[in-house]
């Protein structure tokens, strides 16, 4: 599993909805995306969290489904480090998920069944 750190220069906010809902990853998720989450720093830049199963499945979803529809928006492709999971927590307690939608406009909850690894 690897952790994919993106971040760029000039982003908007609808630079990063018009992908979502063009390529669809909540409706039609991308295999092996497991998490993504996005913010803006206090000079507006992007910062963009993705955890992925591997880095080439991670390539081969950004090649395949999210570039195409970035050169078609004329969105440039963000900077990325890229680092191995040594350990992810997903905190769910029952007082804190599904999380309030009232704290953020953009909270979304996707769900698509996986098989356990083995």
């Amino acid at each position: 599993m690897i952790m994919a750190i993106f971040t760029g220069k000039g982003f908007t906010k609808e630079m990063c909805e018009n992908p979502r809902q063009e390529v669809g990853w909540e409706t039609e998720p991308i295999d092996s995306w497991l998490m993504h989450a996005v913010c803006f720093d206090d000079s507006g830049d992007i910062r963009m969290t993705n955890i992925w199963e591997s880095t080439e499945e991670m390539e081969d979803g950004f090649v395949s489904r999210l570039m195409p529809v970035m050169r078609k928006i004329g969105i440039p492709p963000p900077q990325a480090e890229i680092y191995p999971i040594h350990n992810l927590t997903v905190f769910a307690t029952p007082n804190r998920w599904p999380p309030d939608p009232s704290q953020s406009s953009s909270i979304k909850i996707c769900y698509r069944e996986r098989k356990p690894i083995p």
